[in-house]
């Protein structure tokens, strides 16, 4: 390959956006990478230095801008140093009840009783009433 380029697969590997190389061939042969707004569905493709990717990945999508192409599968800083992130900021995560469900605590059930007027269910089923 000429100097200063790299294969679509190798850059995405080496730049740390899939966990295997294998997983970088799938990315760039399914269409969800756009090299200067173009559909690529070759993982051979060749990225160079000031090219923008746009990476559909789940949920969001991805604006990088190639910086430099890599020699070798780094650690996270270096493979942050191969790209220029131009995304919009990632829209905040919904909050889930950490409980999991949507059954009541027991704290709850007791604030409903109280809200409603509930009271005490041990005044209502005491045998002193009767």
């Amino acid at each position: 390959m000429p100097e200063g380029r790299q294969r679509l697969d190798k850059w995405l590997w080496y730049a740390r956006l899939a966990k295997t190389r294998t997983l970088a061939q799938k990315l760039a042969v399914s269409g969800r990478v756009r090299i200067n707004r173009e559909r690529i569905d070759s993982a051979s493709h060749a990225v160079k230095i000031g090219d923008v990717l746009t990476i559909a990945l789940a949920g969001w999508v991805r604006v990088l801008k190639v910086v430099a192409t890599g020699d070798r599968r780094g650690p996270f800083a270096e493979a942050r140093l191969l790209y220029e992130d131009l995304s919009p900021p990632r829209p905040p995560a919904e909050q889930h009840d950490s409980r999991g469900g949507s059954r009541p605590t027991k704290r709850d059930r007791r604030q409903l009783d109280e809200f409603l007027g509930g009271g005490d269910l041990d005044k209502d089923f005491s045998p002193d009433d009767a």
